[in-house]
């Protein structure tokens, strides 16, 4: 069901009804508590960790290559083996030597038969066994191939953490656009909220002033006109105010809206001087510690390359498990590769080109981290400079509003004079608002480009303005 159907009044006394309503299922939260819970909650940081760990146990799981491995074996067989055997020349062989005793078998007197064996016998064989053993290989030599493949997951790991890093900086960015967006878009609709019930008392002032011909018919539609367009302003902040409130907290993983307990602030003095905040990118952005990870990636390749070049000695032994007159084994044996189809010189190029591309790279990035955190740090003195050009048009909004309403008492002003007072107080407040939000975010940039995300709330605690 939708809302369409509701004209601009009944949907501003519906709101300005329903919120008691949704102020009971507010909680007040600060940025500090809001910033805890994205970091134990967050999905996305979650994801980064865990590829963190991973890394990690993948460096616990190697930390042993390249030791000693102990292996048992065993097998249960059963096996049929025939063999045919070819009698004949057995027979014939028999023969031949009957024929040269002096009296052949078969002139005895007693005559013998010469013994005759069939032509082939086949014998069968059927049987079942068992064997085991056991085996140990202790590789004594291998060119360094283990310490290069540890190095390798070790750099994945800091690769890894890198990618955290960077996203809980985002995060931390993220969160203050969002925090400080809904405390900004919930002070609009308040001010926007307050300019039209007063231009509305203005309105049905002007009202009876036509009716008693005071004021002209002109001036009577000029206060309509004001209430209306105050009325849509009051509005339209309002789901502003709605949409950002959402957001905060979805960001912050709640069920229930939720009012930011830390007001918007501005340090009326600068920050620190610009070299500070290079100087700190360089030591603790993100982007440079995955560059550095990428360049001792590729100089563990490098490693490993080389170490393929070495012989490899080893050690190994395997013995029968059995009580008596157990088989074994034992020696020393050596593998060196002369010769195979991998062009290993084009492999050892390829890796100190990779280690000279993260070499590169790594001063590019300084270069560009450098330029990134002066522009932040400008723009950061620009809203602070801005905001305190606004002090004085807020003052003024201010006076003039106190003047107008006084000149109207004494008939020297008019209410259309009152009603842009009203406005222009609305105005300079809420770019003042503004300004101070811009200053936030500025300054919330300025931390992520220098790796500095964690010290915002240093910043909140020395702030000397605060808009309560």
């Amino acid at each position: 069901m939708t809302n369409a159907w509701l004209t601009p009044p009944t949907r501003a006394c519906l709101l300005l009804a329903l919120a008691p309503l949704a102020a009971a299922a507010q909680q007040a939260m600060s940025f500090d508590a809001a910033w805890q819970r994205i970091r134990t909650g967050s999905d996305q940081l979650a994801a980064a960790r865990a590829a963190v760990q991973s890394k990690e146990l993948q460096g616990q799981g190697i930390k042993g290559l390249g030791g000693p491995s102990v292996s048992l074996s065993g097998a249960a067989f059963a096996y049929s083996a025939s063999l045919t055997v070819d009698l004949d020349p057995l027979n014939r062989r028999i023969a031949q030597i009957d024929q040269r005793l002096p009296i052949p078998l078969e002139n005895l007197p007693l005559p013998l038969p010469v013994p005759q064996f069939p032509s082939r016998y086949t014998f069968n064989r059927y049987d079942t066994a068992s064997t085991s053993s056991v085996s140990a290989v202790w590789p004594i030599y291998a060119g360094g191939v283990g310490d290069a493949t540890r190095g390798f997951v070790a750099a994945q790991a800091g690769e890894a953490r890198a990618d955290a890093d960077k996203t809980e900086h985002e995060l931390a960015t993220l969160l203050v656009q969002r925090y400080f967006g809904a405390q900004l878009a919930a002070r609009a609709a308040r001010l926007r909220q307050a300019a039209f019930d007063t231009i509305g008392q203005h309105d049905a002032a002007a009202q009876k002033m036509l009716a008693a011909g005071v004021i002209s018919r002109v001036e009577r539609l000029q206060a309509r006109a004001a209430f209306e367009e105050a009325r849509r302003n009051a509005l339209k902040a309002q789901d502003d105010a709605e949409l950002t409130a959402v957001a905060l907290a979805r960001t912050v993983k709640s069920d229930t809206a939720v009012v930011p307990g830390t007001p918007l602030f501005v340090l009326t003095q600068p920050v620190e001087p610009l070299p500070h905040f290079i100087e700190a990118a360089l030591q603790h952005h993100p982007g440079l510690a995955k560059v550095a990870a990428k360049k001792a990636q590729a100089e563990q390749l490098h490693a490993g390359q080389e170490a393929l070049r070495r012989p490899q000695v080893f050690a190994f032994g395997q013995r029968e498990i059995k009580s008596s007159n157990a088989d074994w084994v034992a020696g020393l044996g050596v593998r060196w590769t002369l010769f195979d189809s991998i062009d290993r010189n084009a492999l050892e190029a390829a890796s100190l080109k990779q280690i000279e591309q993260a070499e590169r790279t790594d001063a590019q990035a300084r270069s560009d981290i450098a330029l990134l955190v002066e522009k932040n740090w400008r723009a950061l003195e620009q809203a602070r400079r801005q905001f305190l050009a606004l002090q004085p048009g807020a003052e003024l909004a201010r006076e003039v509003l106190k003047l107008r309403a006084a000149g109207l008492r004494e008939g020297t002003s008019t209410t259309l004079d009152l009603i842009d007072a009203e406005v222009n107080q609305a105005k300079a407040q809420t770019e003042r608002a503004q300004a101070a939000y811009d200053y936030v975010q500025a300054l919330a940039h300025l931390l992520e480009s220098c790796g500095l995300s964690e010290e915002f709330s240093a910043y909140i605690q020395r702030a000397d303005v605060k808009l309560e």
